[in-house]
């Protein structure tokens, strides 16, 4: 086989290769639900104040609400809410009480049919497989991992928002996996479902893939190409040799 194009994909996660069952569009209207759930669930006796407080600083710190880059860790978004809270730290961790939140909102982590055989055949053509994706506001990151659980074996490498520190578009994520992995913004190609994922790549300087799962207009968010699946995705970069465009 001739010499390939690129040497590095990076894979967006959700709407891309994956998605939460039932999940709402926005994250933050299951906050008070959760909250309630945990006040519940640990015996805490919060006052309805107390809970429409710490509703109120999640969605503070939702970057879907307020844009930020700068990510920010799940212990301290979790400080900061539960700060008015009266309860004995002592016996009930924070740890808890952010498992007991996620424990509530019942994620149904539901792997696209496509996603593995498309990765399957990216690997088979030696390239390196990379994530770049943002965990949700407030998630920890060893949870999210859990969810993609078995994604990861078909990856050599998996950054996040909490591991380099930044959310999409800043191209923080793939000038880590550039180091990691000793290549050029032109031997990279990033795919993924929206406008971050396009602008992330734009702003790094490799070829960027809207991957278009609903049957809609195409947007032009600037992106190079635009695909409807993993395995399409997977064909144009298998027949992307020696320099040439995709066919």
């Amino acid at each position: 086989m001739a010499e390939m194009k690129y040497k590095v994909v990076v894979f967006d996660l959700g709407e891309t290769l994956m998605e939460y069952k039932g999940m709402h569009l926005s994250w933050d209207e299951y906050y008070q639900p959760a909250f309630e759930y945990v006040n519940q669930k640990l015996g805490l006796n919060l006052s309805d104040q107390q809970i429409q407080t710490s509703v109120q600083i999640l969605k503070n710190y939702n970057p879907r609400i307020k844009m930020r880059e700068k990510e920010i860790p799940a212990q301290k978004i979790f400080t900061d809410a539960v700060a008015a809270w009266n309860y004995d730290a002592a016996s009930i961790s924070l740890e808890k009480i952010i498992n007991t939140f996620f424990e509530s909102l019942k994620l149904e982590p539901v792997i696209y049919e496509d996603s593995i055989p498309a990765l399957k055949k990216i690997r088979a053509a030696n390239l390196k497989t990379a994530i770049m994706t943002d965990v949700a506001s407030a998630m920890p990151d060893s949870l999210h991992k859990a969810y993609v659980e078995s994604l990861l074996p078909y990856f050599d490498l998996y950054v996040s928002s909490v591991t380099c520190g930044w959310r999409k578009p800043n191209p923080k994520g793939l000038s880590d996996i550039a180091a990691f992995f000793n290549s050029t913004p032109a031997q990279m190609i990033m795919i993924g479902d929206n406008q971050r994922d396009i602008q992330a790549a734009k702003n790094f300087g490799c070829t960027s893939v809207l991957m278009l799962r609903k049957n809609a207009p195409t947007p032009a968010l600037g992106q190079n190409f635009t695909v409807h699946s993993a395995l399409e995705a997977a064909e144009l970069i298998y027949n992307s040799i020696s320099g040439e465009t995709f066919k």
